[in-house]
């Protein structure tokens, strides 16, 4: 199909100097977001996908895949004192309203290149709180990374089709016999993607080797013995009436020598959740299929989803009605979901107009491939004098991340935990020029880093919790990951084998 616009309708709208796109759909019945990835950006930093997976079984209907970003910001939020006229949100929100597109076709999917992606760390924090930064960083990546793709591909999962997109921003000079130089170079680059997606893998993405062996030896930061007594420690401080709950957890890794996007072809495999993404950059990279929303704004409409409770999925339909029957009577369960409902009403209502903060969905149940949750829904409209950034921060970080209250429950979290948590327990997602913004909470989230894959887990203290039990939810949410790297290395070492044979 041919590029869109024409030369001259963009050219009307250039010299109006007004931010456009130029895009090209083309068939996708032959093409997989996965394979897409690998034809584009195997070898670029800088560079993500995003699926999603909806209810453990049905794929979203967009795919999203983002590469050569012409921007890269980068923080480390506890250098801010380094910088004192320096105002790193500030900064970042004018990347985001610089990145505004003026023009959006309504047959343009959702996620078009017209903000940043990227994460933010749970220690972005700091920049919004007066939180203790006591602990040391043995992960040494930066606190946030968002990038601004030039070239982005986003599949459509019920039309078969994909839409290669990339935004013009260039108005700098005002010469008329400029506009077919810039529309010259943007048809180029989508062309250039064209040929690349029409062409066969290549051939190094096809066979990877490793000199691992499974089972993988796991590793903590921290023995059963200081967990237990970090448990303990919390709930002492919940009897004496500091908080309700501290969410808390340990870190676990792995050796792991193969590209991290092999490990995200397993995660999404055996865990396919309503967030899946890779992320790669310089030196590390994000893999996670998280389960929950941290903010999502969509037509001035903010959205909280707080998730708490869990049980395993049953063997049969009569196994799962009885699961979800005990987990929505269980009283504990009740009890910690209740609170981070109301967390999320109060996030919510510090950026909504009065009187437009609504619950539309409490204590249903939300079924995955492997579990089920307890799910509600808190929905508002964003006041006129708050942006999508502001709503971000108001829920930021999650409660199911850190406790209640939040701020005494953060300090509590620096205080027992002995590392900084960095990317885990922040968010993934991308923060639309446009006004809008989609991030979920980084769980289930590894990030893959000098031959070695580490992953987060944690779980809500109460005031009845046993660490013992604690211990052990912290080890299960972990194995998600950890048989993800597993079932990699087994695949590299099959591939090994069968062309050595």
């Amino acid at each position: 199909m041919s590029i869109q616009p024409d030369f001259e309708t963009f050219k009307a709208r250039f010299d109006d100097r007004k931010t456009q796109l130029l895009w090209q759909w083309i068939p996708a019945d032959m093409e997989t977001p996965v394979s897409a990835y690998l034809k584009l950006c195997e070898d670029k930093p800088y560079s993500f996908l995003l699926e999603s997976v909806e209810g453990g079984a049905t794929l979203g209907r967009y795919s999203a895949i983002g590469l050569a970003p012409d921007l890269v910001w980068t923080c480390c939020a506890s250098e801010k004192e380094e910088h004192e006229d320096a105002d790193p949100l500030k900064t970042l929100r004018c990347h985001v309203r610089d990145s505004r597109i003026d023009i959006v076709p309504e047959d343009i999917p959702p996620m078009g290149p017209s903000g940043l992606f990227g994460y933010m760390g749970y220690d972005m924090v700091r920049l919004i709180e007066d939180i203790p930064d006591r602990n040391p960083d043995e992960l040494h990546v930066p606190d946030s990374i968002m990038m601004r793709p030039t070239l982005m591909v986003i599949f459509d999962n019920v039309k078969n089709m994909m839409c290669l997109v990339t935004p013009v921003r260039d108005h700098a000079g005002n010469a008329k016999d400029k506009v077919e130089d810039v529309y010259t170079a943007a048809s180029e680059r989508l062309a250039k993607a064209f040929k690349t997606l029409t062409g066969p893998l290549p051939a190094e993405a096809l066979h990877c080797g490793t000199r691992l062996e499974t089972p993988l030896p796991v590793r903590s930061n921290m023995e059963e013995k200081q967990f237990h007594e970090m448990v303990e420690r919390a709930v002492e401080y919940i009897r004496a009436g500091d908080i309700f709950q501290v969410v808390l957890g340990q870190r676990f890794s792995v050796d792991f020598d193969l590209p991290g996007f092999e490990l995200y072809r397993s995660l999404r495999r055996l865990n396919p959740s309503p967030f899946l993404f890779y992320i790669r950059f310089e030196d590390f990279d994000l893999v996670g299929s998280s389960p929950e929303i941290l903010v999502r704004v969509r037509d001035k409409t903010v959205t909280i989803r707080p998730i708490a409770g869990t049980r395993p999925r049953g063997r049969n339909a009569a196994e799962d009605k009885a699961l979800a029957e005990d987990l929505l009577s269980d009283p504990k369960e009740r009890a910690e979901h209740l609170m981070l409902l109301d967390l999320g009403r109060n996030d919510v209502g510090r950026v909504a107009k009065t009187g437009s903060m609504k619950v539309t969905e409490e204590f249903v149940i939300e079924r995955y491939s492997h579990v089920m949750h307890i799910v509600s829904n808190v929905e508002g409209t964003l006041r006129a004098d708050r942006d999508s950034l502001d709503a971000l921060f108001a829920g930021f970080p999650a409660g199911t991340v850190s406790g209640a209250p939040k701020v005494r429950a953060m300090e509590i979290i620096d205080e027992l935990e002995p590392l900084r948590r960095s990317y885990y327990g922040g968010c993934i997602g991308y923060l639309d020029g446009n006004g809008e913004l989609d991030t979920c909470i980084a769980l289930r989230t590894a990030l893959v880093k000098d031959g070695k894959v580490y992953v987060q887990a944690s779980g809500g203290i109460v005031a009845d919790s046993k660490p013992a039990s604690e211990y052990a939810e912290s080890c299960n949410k972990a194995r998600a990951i950890i048989q993800a790297a597993e079932l990699a290395v087994d695949q590299a070492r099959g591939q090994i084998n069968q062309k050595d044979s």
